[in-house]
């Protein structure tokens, strides 16, 4: 028996009349798999993973059980203000990656598609919106977003506004990168931090808003560092955690957690023995469900992912964070998905040579229309510089929009192609231009 699909079918069954009833039940299931984790956690994880885990688990179950207390946010928001209030921030990626790993996301996607909203929509959105309009998800005390990378937030948060009338604040990103745009965005986040504070009721001081940006400052550094100790070395991980990152670097930055969390993962990279498997650049989002990736990337010997291009975007090392609006806004500005595709380009050669990645991996998520419309750009330009590059089409959580044979095939294929390339490599170290 499947439990994880039994459970999941139990959500869906109870969704449409009992919302509320179902959400406790949610809730009861979250708290158990917190619980196996604490008491039985995966044996061959370093403790930063299973942290990443647990406090990503623990901040879902929060937006959930007390939704007064949380703000609905997109990626790329920048949610030091919240973490300095005790504001839980969750995104739409992070809870639908939690309901399609709870096996009910089908529910949600077929909900959303009658309220109408096209098949075309990014299915994180789609699961997100489905599960807002039954009911399941509370409405936040607040939203967030900004207009970086995904088209989808102009719809959901538009959606959450006006069907849940949750008051909603954007940040309209310029597309040029420059000290001008940089100014304009900080003057949007001040305005955002007087927009929670009306909507909270809690005053957000210089001090605690600097504080949390040091907290960003150390993550990144500590991160980053991480990073750069693998070369030759292998920590164990799997996809879901891989995912964790990326959602905690995002999100969770500002906190003591994702500090923590940068902290721990350095000091267990010092310990991570020598490897010679294969080293991957991941580029865009995990899709931690689709069962030939998990069976090629979950601790596995033979090839594991160095780094993912949005778990590192927009880290500064140069910041100030006694101008606390400035280095926010500078993050937005100069992230390497606000721009030119040419800057993810750069970005991704930049973490291959400081991880000794060997191949990348760019996953074209279903309705992703920027990532997906820029693929093949970015694998000839990368594979020209001397980096194999696969394009992976794909559903980060929406299992009936995988084939997973063609999946495995092609992941087959690319490894075989990266093990041509090592064997005709002198010895030394490979540059990427």
């Amino acid at each position: 028996m499947d439990i994880v699909a039994t459970f999941g079918h139990m959500i869906s069954s109870t969704v449409k009349e009992h919302p509320r009833s179902a959400r406790r039940l949610l809730l009861a299931g979250y708290a158990a798999q917190q619980g196996m984790l604490r008491a039985h956690p995966t044996s061959y994880l370093p403790p930063s993973r299973l942290y990443i885990a647990q406090t990503t688990m623990r901040s879902v179950r929060s937006a959930l059980a007390h939704p007064q207390s949380a703000a609905a946010v997109s990626l790329f928001t920048p949610c030091e203000p919240l973490h300095a209030l005790g504001i839980t921030p969750c995104s739409v990626e992070t809870l639908s990656a939690f309901l399609a790993g709870t096996k009910c996301e089908q529910y949600f996607l077929h909900l959303a598609e009658q309220e109408g909203f096209p098949d075309t929509l990014c299915s994180y959105h789609r699961i997100f919106l489905g599960a807002l309009r039954s009911g399941l998800v509370p409405a936040p005390a607040l939203a967030i977003y900004t207009t970086i990378a995904c088209d989808g937030n102009m719809i959901t948060f538009s959606d959450i506004h006006e069907h849940l009338h949750v008051p909603t604040f954007c940040i309209d990103v310029p597309y040029e990168r420059s000290d001008d745009a940089v100014h304009e965005v900080a003057q949007q986040i001040k305005a955002m931090v007087e927009f929670i504070q009306d909507a909270t009721g809690q005053t957000i001081t210089h001090d605690q808003l600097c504080s949390s940006v040091v907290a960003t400052q150390h993550t990144a550094a500590s991160y980053m560092h991480a990073l750069r100790q693998q070369k030759g070395r292998r920590l164990a991980s799997d996809v879901t955690t891989e995912m964790y990152t990326v959602l905690g670097n995002h999100i969770f930055l500002g906190s003591p957690q994702a500090e923590r969390f940068a902290h721990m993962l350095d000091d267990d990279m010092k310990s991570a023995p020598q490897s010679d498997a294969r080293r991957l650049l991941w580029m865009h989002l995990m899709p931690n469900m689709h069962e030939p990736v998990i069976e090629r990337l979950d601790n596995n010997d033979h090839a594991f992912i160095t780094a993912c291009d949005l778990a590192t975007d927009g880290f500064d090392l140069s910041i100030d964070p006694s101008h606390p609006y400035e280095a926010m806004a500078r993050r937005l500005v100069y992230s390497s998905f606000n721009g030119s595709s040419d800057l993810r380009i750069q970005r991704a050669l930049a973490l291959a040579e400081e991880t000794d990645a060997q191949g990348a991996i760019l996953f074209a998520h279903w309705g992703c229309k920027s990532t997906i419309g820029a693929a093949y750009l970015i694998q000839k330009q990368l594979e020209d510089a001397g980096l194999p590059c696969l394009v992976l089409d794909g559903d980060g959580c929406d299992r009936t929009n995988n084939n997973d044979g063609q999946t495995a095939t092609r992941l087959d294929a690319f490894f075989e192609q990266i093990d041509a390339k090592r064997s005709n490599t002198h010895t030394g170290k490979e540059h990427y231009a």
